[in-house]
């Protein structure tokens, strides 16, 4: 009857923490859409509450962190179980990072909603979305362990890349035709910067995916 009761606590310990990185999945969510808001609204109390939002999310990472160490120390998990255990471990970093990513966007944000916009904001948006979507579908991917969908979130990272490299050239273009606008577009080219990383970090928890469902280690192949 004990050691039924232990494998149920288990197997509860082990939904826990799903449901903590999934949550943790939406704040990060949040965090990007507010974070763009803030910029497209010029919202500066909104990118104020954002950059203060990131307590949470560092505050959840501490909490999953000792949770999984938890398990592994009390539980000695193995083979599937041990795999999802490392894993949490790592994804939570990428989540914590995220938020990072979405303060700094704020910070930005908070020197250019006291100037002019340098330029209608259309594929910034848009790589928030992007970049939004991968970190959903990434966590999806690792509760479901569905290698195809984490296939697909990083196939999606080119789409970001593309957009980034897009604003580059069109703020490079503004700079030459206008020295005044180089400090604005130093910032606007930092933020897409940022969203390029969020996307960088959701395709590094897809490919842990990869590696938890098939074995296979796809970091650093073409």
């Amino acid at each position: 009857m004990e050691h039924e009761h232990t494998i149920k606590q288990y197997g509860i310990e082990l939904k826990e923490i799903r449901e903590q990185l999934l949550e943790m999945g939406g704040k990060v969510e949040l965090m990007i859409s507010d974070a763009m808001k803030s910029l497209v609204e010029r919202d500066t109390a909104l990118a104020e509450a954002t950059i203060a939002y990131d307590h949470q999310i560092n505050r959840m990472e501490v909490e999953i962190d000792d949770k999984c160490l938890q398990v592994l120390a009390r539980r000695q998990p193995a083979a599937r179980d041990l795999r999802f255990i490392t894993l949490a471990l790592k994804i939570v970093t990428d989540l914590e990072r995220i938020g990072d990513q979405c303060r700094n966007i704020c910070k930005h944000t908070l020197h250019l909603n006291k100037e002019p916009a340098l330029k209608p904001y259309i594929d910034l948006p848009r790589m928030a979305v992007a970049a939004a979507t991968m970190v959903r579908e990434a966590l999806d991917a690792f509760v479901r362990a569905d290698a195809d969908l984490a296939l697909k979130v990083c196939s999606d990272d080119t789409f970001v890349d593309q957009l980034n490299s897009q604003i580059q050239r069109e703020l490079l273009t503004y700079m030459m035709a206008d020295p005044s606008t180089t400090t604005r577009a130093i910032r606007v080219n930092a933020v897409a910067k940022c969203l390029e990383r969020v996307a960088d970090h959701a395709t590094n928890v897809a490919e842990m995916v990869i590696f938890m469902v098939k074995g296979k280690d796809i970091r650093h192949t073409a």
